[in-house]
């Protein structure tokens, strides 16, 4: 089984093209690898599972705060062969070895790790175009090869697993304080027509539509944001802020194989 923690789709396009080349490569009658979202996941028995990955992003050099808090809650085996991939725009940071040490203290060893390089969805909030990094679909095509290899094979190897000292200063209270507020989303109330897309399709259930006068709604975020930023790139009006700045409609991004309905929370 493989779980996914995803904002803009990018890490649930990289565990199913795993888990596609994993079933690929099953002999007949071996049960599938399933990709399921790491929240759908947690309440689950998955001891019997002797597979189990985990494909989530990099925030700030570390794995985003729910992923820490959902794989916390999982039910693993110590038994099972544990994975994990870090799509990300360019540096792991600590994203492994975070959520390695969670982990460790549940007796449960990782025994694989890598990363792909995919577009940054939060480019857009530095002004910049995820969608122009399409490159590094067609580039890094064969690392999703040989990460599938390698866990087929199930090899032992630690890629971008190691502590660093920028995952260590961007996890530190005052560092956070000054970091968080780079990608604050917040709705620009005048673009917003209350259609609901964010409410659905935020992961921690964090937006809710609020009645601001007869037969008129508008979205509201909450404290409890990861900064996945999939309101802002799925929003048909644009009209989520990052930090005051505006999120032009061709700088919206989501990876090109995950539509909305993927990204909908259940």
């Amino acid at each position: 089984m493989i779980l996914y923690f995803s904002g803009t789709g990018n890490c649930l396009a990289i565990a199913r093209q795993i888990a596609e080349r994993l079933n690929n490569a099953s002999a007949e009658g071996t049960p599938k690898e399933e990709v399921v979202s790491m929240y759908d996941a947690v309440g689950r028995d998955l001891t019997s599972q002797k597979l189990i990955g985990l494909v989530y992003p990099t925030y700030y050099f570390n794995p985003p705060a729910p992923v820490c808090e959902l794989v916390e809650r999982l039910s693993i085996s110590p038994e099972a062969y544990v994975f994990i991939v870090i799509p990300c725009g360019a540096q792991t940071g600590n994203a492994v070895w975070a959520v390695e040490r969670i982990l460790r203290r549940k007796g449960i060893s990782v025994d694989y790790c890598h990363k792909v390089r995919v577009p940054d969805c939060s480019a857009i909030g530095f002004g910049r175009n995820p969608n122009e990094q399409s490159w590094k679909f067609s580039r890094f095509a064969s690392r999703v090869e040989k990460i599938a290899s390698d866990i087929k094979a199930r090899r032992r190897a630690h890629h971008y697993g190691a502590w660093g000292l920028a995952g260590w200063l961007c996890a530190l209270p005052f560092m956070r304080r000054k970091t968080q507020p780079l990608l604050q989303p917040a709705v620009e109330t005048d673009k917003c027509i209350g259609c609901g897309t964010c409410v659905r399709i935020c992961p921690q259930a964090n937006i809710r539509l609020t009645d601001v006068a007869e037969g008129t709604q508008k979205a509201v975020i909450g404290e409890q944001c990861a900064q996945c930023l999939s309101c802002v790139h799925f929003c048909p009006q644009q009209a989520i802020a990052i930090n005051h700045k505006p999120s032009p409609a061709d700088h919206q991004y989501h990876h090109p194989q995950v539509r909305l309905k993927d990204m909908l929370r259940r």
